[in-house]
């Protein structure tokens, strides 16, 4: 087999020059070697622009300081805790674009990369490398990329699927032995198992799963533990579809696409899943223009999408990437699946909140705070969920809309949004009592 020549990571980013684009893996493996060794270069460079979605590495990214505000231009594709003050503070911006249309983006050369920094697996037996983790961007990065630069990683574990690329093509390597970002998600909250439980409520057997991550989606997936048959197509893994896999509660036996297989573009959690993870035949991770594509979302029956939210307003507007003009993350994949979603027979989309923020206020809102982004539309609006229950939007005209969405926002501020609601609506609001 052919071997790999390893250089020393200063070595290895000595390719980037001034102006040019460069990827970084995401989610949680960052090749965080490699991020060092360029922004040690940042004197020597100007206007290279950095492209990365959802990253999370075990601190700040180290090209997000003030002396490399030229150095470095920070376009994020999702924004994540280690740029999001960088880009508040105006040094850097994020891209608008549904996750599953950015790899269209870099292969077409809109978003050109000359460099894509990966963090990937030892190579198998064949010469190739497993992206681990991380397959969403990386996948097509790397097909768009004059120059790919690789952290080969004893501790990365090795995925099966479309995210792989053989050792002849990676032009420069980095040996490294770091193992993810691992996290713990702890035990749901009361409000977090309330809202758990409507949904798993909504969920039948033999339902294809996509699922995010966090405190409402392990609470939905505790709630769902003695369901039958349950196929995963999702953007992101986390220890709980992990549970349900080794329980034989996922089965898959019932997708249509890549039947008895759970696929991925992502994983984060903890090491005991990523072990689960290493070279196991029952998952497959892919470029994420495949994973998020709502035409084949839509194959698999009874697909059910559930994201989250910042907040509602009355008519079904969703926020989920801003906190009025402040940028938190971007629209992900919850367009893409809650498209597919709806296409799927049986399908049924889910937008999961608690009815207040911890500070009391209420995220069912008249109208969205001013600076909001629309991240799903009213119109593509179905099941919303809170710890008091479930609204169904689908069908219903806004008086209606607004009748069943206070009915699930927190008791303490259901009386200001009827206030509002008649305000806004009228006699076709008041009629509904």
């Amino acid at each position: 087999m052919e071997q790999i020549k390893y250089v020393t990571p200063q070595e290895a980013v000595m390719c980037v020059k001034s102006g040019d684009g460069v990827y970084f893996q995401g989610s949680t493996s960052v090749p965080e070697v490699l991020q060092q060794a360029l922004a040690e270069r940042g004197p020597q460079l100007r206007n290279v622009k950095v492209y990365s979605a959802f990253c999370i590495p075990r601190g700040e990214a180290p090209f997000c300081k003030e002396e490399y505000k030229d150095s470095f231009i920070v376009r994020s594709l999702f924004l994540c805790a280690d740029q999001r003050e960088w880009v508040a503070k105006g040094y850097g911006s994020m891209i608008p674009a549904f996750l599953g249309e950015i790899p269209f983006l870099f292969r077409s050369g809109q978003l050109p990369v000359n460099v894509a920094f990966i963090n990937c697996s030892l190579p198998d037996e064949e010469g190739y490398c497993s992206y681990g983790i991380s397959a969403d961007l990386a996948v097509s990065a790397v097909e768009s990329a004059q120059y790919v630069v690789a952290q080969i990683n004893k501790s990365m574990p090795y995925l099966y699927g479309g995210a792989r690329i053989h050792i002849s093509k990676i032009d420069a390597a980095v040996e490294c032995d770091i193992p993810p970002v691992a996290l713990e998600f702890g035990e749901p909250t009361p409000t977090e198992t309330a809202i758990g439980n409507f949904i798993a409520n909504e969920i039948p057997d033999g339902a294809t799963l996509q699922i995010g991550v966090g405190g409402i989606p392990n609470a939905v997936l505790n709630a769902i533990k003695h369901h039958k048959h349950l196929g995963l197509h999702t953007e992101a893994m986390t220890d709980g579809v992990v549970r349900l896999m080794e329980e034989g509660v996922i089965d898959n036996s019932q997708k249509k696409f890549k039947p008895g297989v759970s696929v991925g573009s992502l994983a984060l959690g903890s090491k005991r899943m990523y072990e689960f993870l290493h070279y196991n035949k029952d998952v497959e991770f892919h470029d994420v223009a495949l994973t998020n594509d709502p035409q084949i979302i839509r194959q698999n029956p009874k697909v059910m999408a559930i994201n989250s939210a910042l907040e509602i307003d009355l008519t079904g507007q969703i926020c989920a990437d801003s906190i009025g003009e402040k940028i938190f993350s971007s629209v992900g994949g919850q367009h893409d699946f809650m498209y597919g979603g709806a296409l799927s027979e049986g399908g049924k989309t889910f937008i999961a909140l608690p009815a207040a923020t911890n500070k009391g206020k209420s995220k069912i809102v008249p109208t969205l705070t001013p600076g909001a982004g629309v991240v799903t539309t009213r119109f593509q609006a179905q099941y919303i969920a809170t710890e008091y229950g479930i609204a169904y939007l689908r069908n219903k005209d806004l008086a209606e809309r607004a009748k069943a969405l206070i009915a699930i926002a927190a008791p303490e501020h259901r009386e200001a949004l009827e206030k509002a609601a008649f305000e806004r609506f009228g006699y076709s609001f008041k009629r509904l009592f």
